[in-house]
C-alpha cells in the first residue's frame, strides 16, 4: 500500500469533527426524547396522585364537619349538658384555636426559609473564574 493510498483511507480531521458533532446532535436528541417520554409518564402519574389526594381531601372536609356536630351534640348529652348553642360555639372556639396554633407554626417555619446561598456563592466564584480566564 502507498502513501497516498494510506491519506485517502485516514479520515481528515474535518471529517472527524463532522462526524463528532453529527454524533453529540444525535445524542443529545435521543436524550431529549428520553427525558420527554419519561416526563410524559410521571406527569400522568402525577396528575392521577394529585385527583386523587384531591379526593381524599373532600372526604377529609366531610369527616370533620361530621365529627364537629358530632363534639357539639356530645357536650349537650341528649339535654343534660349545655345548651346546643353554647356547645357548637365551643367546638368553633376549639377549631379557632387550632388554626392560630398551625398558623402560628407555619410562620415559624417559612421565616427559617433561606436562598440557595452556597449555590450563589459558587455561580459567583465561577463567573469571576471565567472572566480571569478569558
Amino acid at each position: 500500500m502507498s502513501l497516498d493510498e494510506a491519506k485517502r483511507e485516514e479520515p481528515t480531521i474535518g471529517k472527524l469533527v463532522v462526524d463528532a458533532q453529527r454524533d453529540i446532535s444525535s445524542l443529545i436528541s435521543n436524550e431529549i426524547k428520553l427525558a420527554k417520554s419519561e416526563l410524559k409518564v410521571s406527569v400522568k402519574a402525577g396528575g392521577t396522585g394529585i385527583g386523587l389526594f384531591a379526593g381524599a381531601a373532600f372526604m377529609l372536609l366531610l369527616a370533620v364537619i361530621i365529627f364537629s356536630i358530632f363534639l357539639a351534640e356530645l357536650i349537650h348529652w341528649n339535654g343534660d349538658g349545655l345548651d346546643r348553642h353554647w356547645c357548637y360555639l365551643i367546638v368553633f372556639g376549639l377549631y379557632v384555636l387550632v388554626a392560630a396554633i398551625l398558623g402560628f407554626l407555619g410562620l415559624r417555619s417559612v421565616k427559617k426559609v433561606k436562598g440557595p446561598e452556597k449555590a450563589i456563592a459558587q455561580a459567583k466564584e465561577t463567573k469571576t473564574a471565567l472572566k480571569r480566564s478569558s
